[in-house]
């Protein structure tokens, strides 16, 4: 057995081999490292940008987590119900991370948490068009740190996962 760090939401994972997705924030493979060679950076490192950066991704990330918090708790489609909760906890572990980044305490938000909608099409489109929008603000976001920059390609990556999911569930629904 290996003990092996997320480098992005710094998750411990105890197996045999890294797992192919972190099953706290969705991060790919590639970013698990044996636990022994993990480090997070310091926030006293953080360049004017990186900080702002980050405090940009993170009310993005709150309002995501609380949008389909919301929608996990409105739709009466049990997969939708899922679908919906588990992308809640990988934005909401996404959130936690970048506190950690910053060092400050995860805030309080009800942002979004009226924004859900009856209709599971609906909420499934504006998930797609939120997951894009996380998707280009990633691929914008500016960092002085190797590791800032890897941490907002990694969530560019995991958000695309997410707009293959929204693309795959709104086939399925017909839109």
């Amino acid at each position: 057995m290996q003990v092996f760090r997320c480098r992005i939401c710094a998750e411990v994972y105890i197996g045999e081999q890294n797992p192919r997705s972190c099953p706290f924030c969705a991060a790919h493979q590639s970013y698990f490292v044996p636990a022994k060679q993990w480090q997070l950076i310091k926030a006293a490192q953080l360049s004017p940008a990186s900080r702002k950066n980050l405090k940009q991704a993170l009310e993005l990330e709150l309002d995501n987590t609380n949008f389909y918090k919301a929608v996990s708790e409105k739709s009466k489609n049990s997969y939708v119900r899922s679908m919906f909760k588990g992308l809640s906890k990988v934005e909401r572990e996404h959130a936690a991370s970048i506190c950690k980044h910053l060092a400050i305490a995860k805030p309080d938000s009800t942002v979004g948490l009226d924004q859900a909608v009856d209709s599971d099409q609906e909420n499934i489109q504006e998930a797609a068009r939120r997951e894009n929008r996380a998707v280009k603000f990633y691929g914008q976001a500016q960092a002085n740190k190797p590791e800032i920059k890897e941490f907002f390609q990694a969530l560019m990556q995991i958000e695309s996962d997410h707009i293959i999911l929204t693309e795959q569930e709104l086939k399925v629904k017909g839109g």
